[in-house]
């Protein structure tokens, strides 16, 4: 039986590929979105309430329409809530 070492650098190039593209994803399950944390200009997505429609547009501390993502576990210390 011969050996084909570009093969076998292909599939394992490949697989390499499949194993960090999950990655990101379960990051992305890490963090939830806290609400009454985002300080003025520094919200992460737009505001439930509709006073805004976009990231950064906050126009006051801690307003409980606007969230920040943090990981998960950390909003309850920080005096958010997290949405749902």
């Amino acid at each position: 039986m011969s050996s084909h070492p570009g093969r076998q650098a292909l599939v394992a190039a490949a697989l390499a590929g499949l194993a960090t593209a999950g990655i990101p994803a379960a990051h992305a399950e890490a963090n939830v979105q806290c609400y009454g944390i985002a300080k003025a200009g520094q919200n992460d997505c737009a505001s439930k309430t509709g006073v805004h429609g976009c990231a950064g547009e906050a126009k006051v501390d801690n307003d409980k329409g606007d969230f920040k993502n943090v990981p998960k576990g950390t909003c309850e210390k920080l005096g958010g809530t997290v949405g749902t």
